[in-house]
């Protein structure tokens, strides 16, 4: 039935949204050409697609206005890291690029080592180690 999944992301500006998320080391998905009112990209080893639309073009997709980040979290976009260090640099990553962090990293319950930032657009990102080795056991 289903064959892959992706995320369609609202961007004011897609230039400067390209820009940011290529500075994360996001690979760019050649398959869809950056044009002025879309781009995409593959996120991690699987290569999950998200796709970045000007925010008129959203709307037109579906038929209603997007949110407004600043007043609320629509989604949280969570992305598997390989160690704690590969979490503080993704953050410092996007703060270089212009995002803002909103979670310094930090661990979790023993076991979790996470942190998260805001993308250009207020969309939020987690960021998160988990050591299995070290998950009690229930």
């Amino acid at each position: 039935m289903t064959k892959e999944i992706w995320a369609n992301l609202p961007v004011k500006n897609i230039e400067k949204s390209v820009a940011f998320f290529k500075q994360l080391g996001f690979k760019p998905n050649e398959k869809f050409p950056f044009t002025d009112t879309m781009a995409s990209f593959f996120i991690g080893e699987k290569n999950f697609v998200m796709m970045l639309f000007t925010n008129d073009v959203i709307e037109g997709f579906c038929l209603n206005p997007v949110s407004d980040t600043s007043k609320g979290t629509e989604v949280l976009f969570s992305i598997d890291a390989e160690s704690r260090d590969e979490v503080d640099e993704m953050l410092q990553k996007a703060k270089d690029a212009g995002g803002k962090i909103y979670a310094e990293g930090g661990e979790k319950d023993g076991w979790m080592y996470g942190g998260g930032f805001v993308d250009l657009d207020g969309h939020r990102w987690n960021l998160l180690y988990m050591d299995f080795s070290k998950l009690p056991n229930r």
